[in-house]
């Protein structure tokens, strides 16, 4: 990877552009939560990351890494809890706040083990 430095007054600044590729792409929100960590509290990673162009592989990898764990977790808690579609049927209320409870608790496993590290 070739950089290239612009002279500011007496000091040369390199030109951080990212490549071509880097433009056209979306993350989910798992990887936007990811990105924001990366900038605000592991800068250096972050930095890392961005000059070897993999920021984009990895904030893709992690969204998606994520979504499948969410979706596994929230299957896993409901069968564990034993929350089926009789319940969703016969008791709607009750069904809407433990399954609220078991998304809680999956996007709480997942920002520990994924994002926040």
């Amino acid at each position: 990877m070739k950089i290239e430095y612009t002279k500011q007054g007496d000091y040369y600044l390199p030109n951080l552009i990212p490549s071509q590729n880097l433009k056209n792409f979306e993350i989910g929100r798992f990887g936007r939560m990811r990105l924001k960590f990366l900038k605000e509290q592991k800068k250096s990673e972050y930095i890392i990351l961005f000059m070897n162009n993999k920021l984009q592989e990895h904030l893709l990898e992690i969204d998606k890494t994520a979504n499948d764990r969410f979706e596994f977790l929230m299957k896993q808690l409901a069968k564990k809890e034993n929350i089926t579609e009789e319940l969703k049927a016969t008791d709607q209320l009750k069904w809407v706040g433990l399954m609220n409870n078991i998304k809680n608790s999956a996007e709480e496993i997942i920002l520990k083990e994924l994002i926040y590290v």
